[in-house]
């Protein structure tokens, strides 16, 4: 693979860098995501956007803040709570993973949905847990005091694990809840989060797929959409309200702080506030790493996974029992894969790399003459920019073997093997050899549950070819020889493998010898592909990032003196963040403007009883065909969706859209594919979120689920006066 770098970009580190270019670092933007006590510094900026409540009320440590009513759901999305009893709201594609361990071929809560009809009804939820963020503290300084920039990082960084060990035990102790200090901003800054985490979670509604996946991958990541992406859940707790483990005579955890809901509407330019957990945005990274992500990580992510979607697509066509299987699966990787495509298409359709260049200039002009720049900052750029050439064919190769190799499930499987392996190797007692090796067989059950030995075979024969010709000079020798025994062939040596190996069955792990494991296909090809990760590809990449790490860490240091720290929000990291915009439509390819709004005809023109992606639900149809719409009707119709400029990122799914009353109006569940390249590089001309309106999801709740009873428990604002 040809090098990053052009002669453009070589030139300005290369010494050539006088004189000044007028710039607007994008990374600046006001939209940016704010750790919530520190929203109050600039509370002129969000007052002044339209927020009409006091800036205290969105965050505080008393009870009374809304961080109290907006929640981490499972590990990677957010929920908000909408009532006194813990009942919680979150995207459909959030509970997915959680309803398909619920589901059965007899109880297709995919196909027809579910609907609790009372507490007694919801359906525990094993292994999901709601986290809810109590306090978040500053705690930078206890942290850095007296540590220099000159220090060796291997004493650095374990001298900041021991203070933050001991200041978390202190935050137990003080608060008698957990306690986790993160770093932000590359390292220069340091939070104490405060947090419940409660473990017994039932869920209470779920659209089937015909509403919370209406449009499916074709729609993903685009505007306009019609995708009901709403589930509800409920948290329980025990006698004292507190957390515990599931117990059918635990209560419904009693909220102090919920949200309350809006059905009056918005329209075009109105404020609009997102809370939430988004996971990771790099808007401060060098061109040279970005340039990788664009020509390099991307890329090769987008086609093994264009293959992977390809083979599953045609076995869940073909198979409901395999749809079963995957459905959660293939969700996940596809999100990500058309994610990918579009952050290509608007990092190169919006000069991204060219405006770092130009943003790195200015920052190397600041570096050579401001007295206020630290003698390192002067060849932090070129030390980055050689660093990540030399790693080029490392990186690709990592991600070919995450994407292609280790996207052939068995293969994976194959480090149970080698855990079993392990135990067997370890001259341990009878008993607790066979005890441990009876623990890593039992947890392979979740793996076949969700497995097809067919549908991989054909995963196999189609992502093989795909790392043994781009890798090249990584691939093991193994690899090699097995192709060449069958003599080319990747379908035969497929064959081979899936038909003698003791992996692809889960009785079959049962009763295994040494001989066995080490002499199985799928062994072996774990271990050639694991020795070569831990032998060449794993301390390269190692290498590389503590480089990295540490370059970053003070090129972010430097930008944030550059600034004076003003404008500058640290990366999303999975913590507590708010955002805000304005409702705004959006046309990238002209000035006409998309409709800032959608609804319920719309979604009837794109149904198509041939395309199961498009169908609706009968009784969906039918209430369209009725107009039966009670009191969620709206100029005759039902609203659906609606977009924003706020700066949201993965995590957000789920996350409330407020009001500028701090109302609840929507449940964001997406971006426009144009503006996916805001997790590195935000443009509020190209990125919007996208919002279920929380009137279609009380339509579904109330007229399609027949679950009117939840509304009675939630908290309306007064309905607006008609003049």
């Amino acid at each position: 693979m040809n090098s990053i770098f052009n002669k453009k970009s070589l030139r300005l580190f290369g010494g050539l860098l006088s004189g000044s270019l007028a710039c607007v670092n994008p990374s600046f933007a006001k939209e940016g995501m704010k750790v919530p006590p520190t929203v109050v510094q600039s509370q002129r900026d969000i007052i002044a956007a339209g927020l009409e409540i006091p800036v205290e009320t969105l965050y505080n440590t008393d009870g009374s803040g809304i961080n109290n009513a907006v929640v981490i759901f499972g590990r990677g999305c957010t929920g908000e709570i909408i009532s006194g009893q813990g009942l919680l709201l979150t995207n459909h594609h959030c509970g997915y993973g959680t309803v398909q361990g619920l589901a059965t071929t007899q109880n297709d809560y995919f196909a027809n949905g579910f609907w609790a009809m009372n507490n007694v009804q919801e359906l525990p939820c094993p292994g999901l847990t709601v986290t809810f963020i109590r306090v978040m503290e500053d705690v930078t300084k206890r942290i850095l005091t007296g540590l220099t920039d000159e220090m060796r990082d291997g004493e650095r960084d374990s001298i900041i694990s021991v203070r933050i060990k001991n200041l978390e035990k202190g935050f137990r102790f003080l608060y008698k809840k957990d306690a986790a200090i993160k770093s932000f901003a590359n390292g220069n800054q340091y939070w104490a989060i405060i947090s419940d985490t409660y473990k017994d979670i039932r869920l209470v509604g779920f659209p089937p797929n015909g509403i919370g996946a209406f449009g499916g991958d074709t729609d993903n990541w685009s505007w306009p959409r019609h995708t009901g992406d709403f589930s509800m859940f409920r948290v329980y707790a025990d006698a004292k309200n507190n957390p515990a483990e599931y117990n059918p005579n635990n209560k419904p955890y009693q909220s102090k702080e919920f949200l309350t809901i809006n059905t009056n509407g918005y329209k075009e330019g109105d404020f609009t506030l997102v809370y939430g957990f988004p996971g990771v945005t790099q808007e401060y990274v060098s061109s040279m790493q970005l340039e990788q992500v664009v020509n390099i990580i991307d890329p090769i992510r987008i086609e093994a996974r264009t293959k992977r979607l390809n083979v599953w697509t045609d076995y869940m066509h073909q198979d409901r029992n395999v749809f079963l299987k995957y459905t959660s699966k293939r969700a996940g990787v596809a999100n990500g894969w058309k994610k990918w495509q579009g952050e290509v298409m608007g990092l190169k359709r919006n000069n991204a790399v060219e405006k770092k260049i130009i943003a790195e200039h200015q920052f190397q002009d600041w570096a050579n003459s401001s007295p206020d720049a630290p003698l390192y900052a002067k060849d932090l750029l070129a030390k980055i920019q050689v660093k990540s050439a030399s790693r080029d064919a490392i990186i690709a190769t990592n991600e070919y073997i995450r994407e292609a190799v280790l996207g052939i499930e068995i293969i994976g499987l194959g480090a149970e093997l080698d855990k079993i392996l392990d135990v067997m190797d370890a001259n341990l007692n009878p008993q607790i050899s066979k005890d441990s090796i009876a623990k890593i067989v039992k947890n392979t059950a979740s793996f076949y549950k969700n497995y097809d030995a067919k549908t991989d075979q054909s995963i196999f024969s189609a992502l093989m070819p795909l790392f043994i010709e781009k890798a090249k000079n990584f691939v093991p020798a193994y690899y090699r020889s097995e192709l060449a025994r069958f003599g080319g062939s990747y379908q035969d040596w497929a064959d081979y493998v899936y038909s003698n190996s003791i992996a692809t069955k889960a009785d079959n792990l049962t009763s295994l010898t040494r001989s066995q494991i080490i002499n199985d296909p799928v062994w072996k090809l774990y271990d050639a592909i694991s020795t070569l990760r831990n032998e060449k590809i794993i301390p390269a990449l190692s290498s590389f990032n503590d480089s990295l790490a540490r370059f970053n860490r003070l090129y972010m240091k430097s930008q944030m003196l550059k600034s004076k720290y003003q404008d500058l929000y640290p990366d999303a990291n999975s913590t507590l963040r708010i955002a805000y915009g304005k409702v705004k439509g959006i046309d990238p390819e002209g000035s006409s403007g998309y409709a800032f709004q959608t609804n319920l005809d719309e979604a009837v023109t794109k149904h198509n009883p041939d395309v199961a992606e498009f169908t609706l639900p009968a009784k969906l149809l039918n209430l369209h065909k009725e107009k039966d719409y009670g009191r969620w009707a709206v100029n005759g119709t039902v609203p659906i969706a609606f977009i924003a400029d706020n700066h949201t990122s993965g995590g957000n799914s789920g996350s409330p859209v407020l009001n500028a009353k701090g109302e609840l109006i929507g449940t964001n569940f997406d971006r426009v594919w144009e503006g996916t390249m805001s997790d590195y590089n935000f443009d509020d001309r190209w990125c919007r979120n996208i919002s279920l309106d929380v009137r279609y999801t009380l339509f579904i709740i109330d007229k399609l689920g027949g679950a009117g009873w939840l509304l009675k428990e939630m908290r309306f604002a007064p309905a607006a006066s008609k003049k």
